[in-house]
């Protein structure tokens, strides 16, 4: 697979708005800004918003560190806890604040469904990968019937994805609530070490969403939003191998002759 072919991250949104993209991904970059108005229009937002701070703060970056603020003299100071305190919200605030806001880029409602989709995705994961006789309750020898019975009741065409080229037999699937109500569906995958993984599927309310990944204490998610249905691939890998894996199934989670597929995303 080419480096044109694959998905733009939320990771290269951002080091292309920096200026730090690789230069053989700054064509893909830009098919997909042209093909995904949303986030065109985030990537908008935030050159502006980084060009608005570096116009407001460009005299203050300019000057000299005062005396007072150098490292050295600093910690040399016996200074009381409260002025630490507020020497390091300072710190903070003038070489992180700024940047680290611009960084972060997503409202906080898309935030706040990320984390709690991302969270049940991850609880399904933690529950369902350590059964051994009963962890899919259609078999992936029924693929065909599984991906009809849950794109029915998500209310969304799915598709599970072949992920044999990785390595990794379809387990089967089952379908599994929401803490709103509504339904998921759930796909696993094994590999010939027991390895396993999972993709998570739900409705959402959220704009289309680069990938974004995510770690948590004992696997990982990479995660994102298309035609109103977010996704959730986890598993317990490295994140090399868990960017492999989404990717893979990224391109083949619609149907044929979807959106995305025509757009070539």
């Amino acid at each position: 697979m080419k480096d044109n072919d694959l998905p733009v991250t939320e990771e290269e949104l951002h080091a292309f708005v920096d200026g730090e993209l690789p230069p053989d991904r700054h064509e893909a970059v830009e098919a997909w800004l042209a093909a995904h108005p949303e986030d065109a229009a985030r990537v908008g937002a935030w050159r502006a918003q980084s060009q608005a701070i570096r116009s407001r703060y460009r005299d203050i970056a300019a000057q000299p560190v005062p005396d007072r603020l150098k490292f050295e003299r600093l910690r040399r100071a016996e200074m009381s806890r409260k002025v630490m305190a507020a020497a390091a919200l300072i710190a903070v605030f003038l070489l992180g604040g700024a940047l680290g806001w611009i960084a972060r880029g997503t409202p906080p409602n898309a935030q706040d469904e990320f984390a709690t989709l991302t969270a049940q995705a991850l609880e399904a994961y933690k529950l369902y990968v350590v059964e051994v006789r009963h962890p899919v309750e259609v078999p992936g020898s029924e693929a065909d019937h599984l991906s009809q019975w849950l794109s029915k009741r998500v209310g969304h065409p799915l598709r599970a994805p072949n992920l044999e080229p990785l390595g990794l037999k379809l387990v089967g699937g089952r379908l599994l609530p929401t803490k709103s109500g509504a339904a998921a569906a759930f796909f696993m995958y094994e590999n010939t070490s027991g390895d396993r993984y999972t993709i998570y599927c739900a409705r959402s309310k959220t704009p289309n969403t680069a990938m974004h990944y995510n770690a948590a204490e004992k696997a990982s998610t990479v995660y994102w939003v298309d035609g109103n249905v977010a996704y959730v691939v986890s598993g317990a890998a490295e994140r090399k191998r868990l960017w492999q894996v989404a990717r893979a199934a990224y391109e083949q989670i619609e149907p044929a002759g979807s959106q995305k597929n025509s757009s070539g995303s």
